[in-house]
C-alpha cells in the first residue's frame, strides 16, 4: 500500500537512522563475525542498504536545490541568477525521479503479493442483533472492496429468520486485497438499541471475523482423500424448510484436525464441494500458521498488538455514532460513514502503528 509521500519520507529517514545505529553496532563487533548477534546485524544493515544510501542521495539533492534556490532568490547578477534558476529546474527533476526510485524500491520489498482472502464473519454473543450485524459488516466489506476494485464472491451464508446471519463466508481477490483487510481479523463489538427494544435499553452483541489466505499448492499440498470425511444433504433455510429438493448441500469434515466445512449456497453439489474445499485448505493454512507463529511468539513484534482473534479490536456504538478501533486507540464519529464503507482512514492508522511497531522491535 502506498504511502503519502511526508510519512514515506519520514519513514525513510527513520531506516536511515536505523542504518547508522547499525553501521556503529557492526562496527564494534567486527572482531566477533562467528558471533550470532553480528550475523543478525549485518543481515538486516544489507537490507537497508540499498534505501539508506538511496535516500541520502535525495537529502544532498534536496540541500543543494534549497541553496541554489536561495542564490536564485537573492539580490545581485541576473546572469547568476538564472544560472541558479536552472540549477533548482535540473535539481528538483532529479529529486522527483530518484523519489519514483525509492518508491519503486519499497514497493518491490513490502507490496503482499496478489493473493485470494476468505474471509468468515459470525455472529457471536447477542443472539438476534449479532446476526443482523454479520450482515451489516458484509455489506461493509463489499462497498470497502468495491472502492478499490477488488471482487467479492460469495462463498456460503447460514441466514436467520431476522433478516441476518449466523455466518458469512465470502473471497475477496485483487491487487493489496491482503493488506485492506488483513487487520479485520478479531472481535467486532456493537453497540445499539434492538427494533424489537421497546425500553430503548442499549444491547451489546459482538461479531467475529477471521481473514485467512486462500493457500497455494506449494504451501499446502493436495489433501488426501483417506483424510476427508464428506457428507451430502438438502439445503435449509431459515426455520428449517427445504431450499433444494436435492441433495446438493455439502459438509466436509477433516479428520485429523477435526476442522469442519458446510456450504450449501449453490445448486450443485459438485460447486458446493469446491467452495467447501477452498475454505477448508485456508482454515488448515491458516492452523499451521497460527502454530508456526505461537513457538516463535516471543521474538515476533511486528503485529499491532497480538493480532489474536479473541481480542475486541474494534467497537460500533450507534446512539454516539462513534467507531472506536482499540488497537491504536482511534475514535471516529463517522459511523454512517464507515459503514458505507469509508475505513481507510482506520486502515491507515493500523499500517502506521504496524511500520511503528516494526522499527522499534528492530532497535529492541
Amino acid at each position: 500500500m502506498k504511502l503519502p509521500r511526508a510519512k514515506f519520507l519520514e519513514h525513510l529517514k527513520q531506516l536511515d537512522d536505523r542504518y547508522t545505529e547499525l553501521e556503529h553496532q557492526v562496527a564494534q563487533q567486527a572482531q566477533q563475525s562467528d558471533a550470532p548477534d553480528y550475523q543478525r546485524l549485518s543481515k538486516e544493515l544489507s537490507s537497508l542498504k540499498e534505501l539508506a544510501l538511496a535516500f541520502r542521495t535525495y537529502q544532498r539533492i534536496e540541500r543543494d536545490a534549497q541553496e541554489a534556490e536561495q542564490l536564485m532568490h537573492a539580490q545581485g547578477d541576473p546572469e547568476l541568477r538564472e544560472m541558479a534558476k536552472e540549477e533548482v529546474v535540473a535539481l528538483r527533476q532529479q529529486q522527483t525521479h530518484l523519489l519514483g526510485r525509492l518508491e519503486a524500491i519499497w514497493a518491490e520489498e513490502h507490496q503482499a503479493p496478489a493473493r485470494t482472502l476468505i474471509m468468515e464473519i459470525r455472529a457471536a454473543t447477542g443472539g438476534l442483533e449479532a446476526s443482523l450485524f454479520v450482515g451489516d459488516l458484509y455489506r461493509m466489506y463489499t462497498k470497502y472492496a468495491a472502492k478499490y476494485r477488488l471482487s467479492v464472491e460469495l462463498i456460503d451464508s447460514h441466514p436467520t429468520e431476522a433478516g441476518g446471519f449466523k455466518e458469512i463466508i465470502f473471497a475477496v481477490k485483487g491487487p493489496e486485497a491482503f493488506e485492506r483487510f488483513k487487520f479485520e481479523s478479531g472481535v467486532h463489538r456493537v453497540q445499539r438499541v434492538p427494533a424489537t427494544e421497546a425500553q430503548g435499553r442499549i444491547h451489546t452483541s459482538t461479531v467475529t471475523v477471521a481473514v485467512l489466505v486462500e493457500p497455494e499448492e506449494v504451501e499446502l499440498p493436495p489433501i488426501p482423500a483417506k483424510d476427508l470425511q464428506i457428507d451430502v444433504f438438502r439445503s435449509s433455510g431459515p426455520g428449517g424448510q427445504s431450499v433444494n429438493t436435492t441433495d446438493s448441500a455439502v459438509r466436509i469434515r477433516h479428520i485429523p484436525t477435526g476442522i469442519m466445512v458446510t456450504c450449501q449456497d449453490e445448486r450443485s453439489q459438485l460447486r458446493n464441494k469446491e467452495k467447501a474445499m477452498r475454505v477448508l485448505r485456508a482454515r488448515l493454512l491458516d492452523q499451521l500458521q497460527q502454530s508456526q507463529h505461537a513457538q516463535i511468539a516471543t521474538t515476533r513484534k511486528q503485529q499491532v498488538k497480538s493480532g489474536e482473534r479473541s481480542e475486541k479490536i474494534r467497537s460500533y456504538n450507534f446512539p454516539d455514532r462513534r467507531v472506536t478501533d482499540h488497537r491504536v486507540g482511534m475514535t471516529l464519529h463517522q459511523l454512517e460513514s464507515v459503514l458505507e464503507g469509508n475505513l481507510q482512514e482506520l486502515i491507515d492508522a493500523l499500517h502506521a502503528a504496524e511500520q511503528a511497531k516494526t522499527l522499534q522491535s528492530a532497535r529492541e
